[in-house]
């Protein structure tokens, strides 16, 4: 009878065990679906006030674009934009365009900015954030690579030095198909 209690009382434990396992796998793939936006889906269209007039990201249909949202107040913003002036030097010419939004409320922030560290590429505002909303944006800077098709294909949180290197390779894959 002792036996009996023991090895009800272990099955009973093991069948709440997986239940628990269970209920927290489906909890972390929630997690994972709610905060990363889709890839491999549509990018959201914007159009957005530029340096050169107006932005539209579907004016660059067929080319490989790189968004890239950044700040004045953002440190590593000022190690991607070298990185960044020397990507849009080797392939501007093949079909890739780079789009930095700036965050700032306030425009002049971002000139100043701009006047330390010269950006060779497109910049585009977004004071309120309302592309950065529609991108899910948590982290600063955050990049987003985007296809020939308009299709979200890599998402990238931060900038350091070394992320240089892999991300190149990324884009110099999407150029070549």
């Amino acid at each position: 009878m002792h036996t009996t209690f023991i090895n009800e009382q272990r099955n009973r434990l093991m069948r709440n065990s997986n239940a628990i396992a269970s209920i927290r796998n489906l909890t972390l793939l929630l997690l994972c679906l709610c905060i990363s936006p889709p890839i491999a889906a549509k990018a959201p269209s914007f159009e957005l006030p530029s340096d050169t007039g107006t932005f539209a990201l579907e004016q660059y249909r067929n080319q490989v674009v790189y968004v890239d949202f950044w700040a004045s107040w953002c440190i590593p913003c000022r190690y991607s934009f070298p990185w960044l002036n020397e990507m849009h030097a080797r392939y501007g010419e093949d079909g890739f365009k780079i789009i930095a939004i700036n965050l700032d409320k306030d425009k002049a922030k971002a000139q100043r900015f701009l006047k330390l560290i010269p950006a060779n590429f497109e910049i585009a505002y977004d004071p309120k954030g309302t592309v950065a909303d529609l991108y899910n944006l948590k982290v600063m800077p955050t990049s987003y690579l985007i296809d020939q098709q308009g299709i979200l294909i890599h998402k990238h949180k931060g900038f350091k030095p070394s992320d240089g290197d892999p991300m190149e390779a990324r884009i110099k894959k999407i150029l070549d198909k």
